[in-house]
């Protein structure tokens, strides 16, 4: 009996940091996608909506997902296969999970609240996933486009 051969992944890339839960933090999670993401040979364009994709996650995985002593992960993924580029941040408050679909403008003289809007303008798609035992994921997804041709010679 042969065993089944495995098949080959559509992943060209996958990276994943664990940080802490400070503004140090994010913006490091913001520096370390960005220089992976320019490792991959991902377009420029791609590259700019994801930094202010992840900068705006990690704000609010540290400003609204800290819990004391917990860290927040930043990871990526970059899928050949469906052609785009998976941001995930996740944090340790699983309870306040913000509402998916078309987030609540803000009053005008409002100081917050505008990120979720940011991450809905910026991603072709997003959403929000529990983490068991108590945190959640906020994910979000962008196309590479027919632009981002550089992608084919992405080094694992």
């Amino acid at each position: 009996m042969t065993s089944p051969s495995p098949q080959p992944t559509a992943l060209l890339g996958k990276f994943s940091q664990l940080l802490s839960s400070t503004r140090r933090g994010a913006r490091l999670a913001r520096l370390l996608s960005s220089q992976q993401l320019h490792t991959w040979g991902v377009h420029p364009d791609v590259i700019e909506r994801a930094e202010h994709i992840v900068a705006e996650l990690a704000s609010n995985a540290v400003t609204h997902g800290q819990v004391r002593g917990r860290d927040f992960r930043v990871a990526l993924a970059l899928d050949a296969a469906t052609g785009t580029l998976r941001i995930e941040v996740t944090d340790a408050r699983g309870e306040q999970r913000p509402a998916t679909g078309r987030p609540v403008q803000p009053a005008p003289c409002d100081e917050s609240g505008r990120g979720l809007l940011l991450i809905a303008a910026l991603a072709d798609r997003w959403g929000t996933d529990p983490y068991p035992p108590t945190g959640k994921t906020i994910w979000a997804e962008t196309y590479l486009g027919p632009t981002s041709t550089e992608t084919s010679h992405v080094r694992r």
